[in-house]
């Protein structure tokens, strides 16, 4: 049987789940029959309800793309910071919203905060 191979890069906080030697890195990952991106991340160790976007050679895919022979795999997990929404196709809503907790000497951020529309608790 030939084996095949594909590169993945896996970013943040989904490392945790990987080997100390793959971590941060781009490294190989051999296989003989194709399989979902899903599958295969998973038999990598990382869960995928932790992951938010999967990019294939540069392209935005879901967990059902079948992986090729070359294939370079890029995998993120949920982006705070960033709206993601038009290259995002695993969701159809972000998984989870961004909230904050502002102790008594921040009134002010709170009040600024609030009015850009994130949820902030102040008391």
């Amino acid at each position: 049987m030939e084996k095949h191979k594909a590169y993945f890069r896996f970013y943040e906080e989904l490392n945790d789940f990987l080997p100390i030697g793959k971590r941060k890195v781009k490294f190989e990952h051999h296989f003989i029959d194709r399989a979902s991106v899903k599958d295969m991340i998973e038999s990598l160790g990382v869960p995928h309800a932790e992951i938010d976007l999967i990019l294939v050679n540069g392209r935005a895919v879901t967990f059902s793309y079948k992986v090729n022979y070359n294939d370079e795999i890029s995998v993120y997990p949920v982006f705070e910071s960033f709206d993601i929404s038009d290259v995002q196709h695993l969701r159809a809503k972000p998984l989870r919203k961004p909230k904050f907790i502002v102790d008594v000497h921040l009134g002010s951020l709170a009040k600024y905060l609030r009015m850009l529309g994130i949820d902030t608790y102040y008391k």
